[in-house]
């Protein structure tokens, strides 16, 4: 019986192992262009180094995308489709810093709590 979950547990290390290399690898099997670096908090990967980045060293964001959601997806707050929503941040539900696009498709709105509460664990 030992042997057998044993081996149980082996196959599902070699499965996992694939799996994770696959993901790491992406669709072209080629390694990543992201790399990962380790804080006290956990894992949090970095941006590609293609990513356009402004003077400052952030992420450079499209106002062009941001206006087009706005227009599609008015303020919660005010009902405005354009201007500042107060309350509110527009926030990429998969962040740029890990590869998400900077388009409408990926943006949403957020209270301002839960863009904080979500920058800790990001």
């Amino acid at each position: 019986m030992r042997n057998g979950i044993r081996a149980a547990l082996a196959a599902l290390a070699v499965v996992a192992f694939a799996s994770a290399t696959a993901d790491a690898r992406g669709s072209s099997g080629h390694a990543s262009a992201s790399h990962s670096v380790s804080h006290a908090s956990g894992s949090h990967e970095r941006a590609p180094a293609s990513v356009a980045r402004d003077s400052r060293g952030r992420i450079a964001r499209s106002t062009a995308a941001k206006d087009s959601f706005k227009r599609s997806h008015p303020c919660p707050a005010t009902g405005s489709a354009s201007g500042a929503c107060p309350g509110y941040v527009i926030d990429h539900i998969d962040p740029l810093e890990r590869g998400g696009a900077d388009a409408p498709s990926n943006m949403q709105w957020q209270t301002i709590q839960a863009a904080k509460a979500k920058d800790k664990i990001e």
